[in-house]
């Protein structure tokens, strides 16, 4: 009886091993060919396949230039297969682990472009939201990544088009700042109002967004009863912008298509 178990269970062992190596089509591969088969998978669209088969390089073979460009393909791989936070976890994992390896822009321009590209998720689709009025978190990060790319590597070849993705961004931050200002001058929220249009003023200069930001001061300090304040952000706006529209009286201003948005 002893013996008749040993044998059932020999053979029940055996029956497992076969299933392993028969569903391990990589087994006895080199990492020449796991990774031409993984690239292969990405270029057709395949990513889950590309992944495991990327996992699998990386596993077997931890060490040598296959395993570090693996993990390169790895983050684009999630970033083609809408997962951008498996795509950053990816590039961060890279940074940390080759600081001087010879492609570590492409990941610091991989990383910005996983946030920048944040807003043709299909929450924002349905949405139908701009830039500017999304949560301002992904632009800045974007712009973080896209900052150190041109800051730590000027001749890249994915700086310029990082510079301009940049210029967009902090467009778009400023903006949303707006946004958010004249959200809460719809409600009267006359002192929030004015914190985030200073924030424009003081961090977004150069956005074309100034003008907008100082008629949203002058307009809460008055509806707050502070005359001084609403009279020195008055004079701001006037000698930075002599011709603006918004340098009408109150109640001229109240006219004004701008005071019927926020009001």
């Amino acid at each position: 009886m002893k013996k008749s178990f040993v044998a059932l269970l020999a053979v029940v062992l055996m029956a497992g091993c076969a299933t392993v190596d028969t569903k391990d089509e990589t087994r006895g591969w080199t990492v020449e060919r796991i990774y031409a088969t993984a690239r292969e998978e990405l270029d057709g669209g395949n990513y889950q396949r590309s992944l495991k088969l990327y996992e699998t390089l990386q596993a077997r073979f931890p060490y040598g230039r296959y395993a570090q460009q693996a993990l390169m393909d790895e983050a684009y791989t999630h970033y083609k297969d809408a997962e951008p936070e498996l795509a950053i976890a990816s590039a961060n994992r890279f940074i940390r682990l080759y600081p001087s390896h010879p492609n570590l822009d492409y990941m610091y321009y991989l990383k910005g472009l996983v946030y920048f590209n944040e807003d043709s998720s299909w929450m924002s689709r349905l949405s139908g939201q701009d830039m500017s009025e999304r949560d301002p978190k992904a632009a800045r990060e974007s712009y973080q990544a896209f900052q150190e790319l041109v800051a730590r590597f000027p001749q890249s070849q994915y700086s310029a088009d990082a510079t301009e993705k940049m210029v967009r961004l902090i467009n778009a931050l400023g903006a949303s700042e707006v946004h958010v200002a004249r959200y809460y001058m719809k409600r009267g929220a006359w002192l929030a109002a004015i914190n985030r249009a200073q924030t424009v003023v003081k961090e977004y200069a150069n956005t074309g967004h100034n003008e907008e930001a100082l008629a949203i001061i002058v307009v809460a300090y008055e509806q707050l009863g502070m005359k001084d304040m609403a009279a020195d952000a008055r004079r701001v706006l006037q000698l930075n912008f002599p011709q603006s529209n918004y340098l009408q009286t109150p109640w001229q201003v109240r006219e004004q298509s701008w005071w019927k948005f926020w009001g």
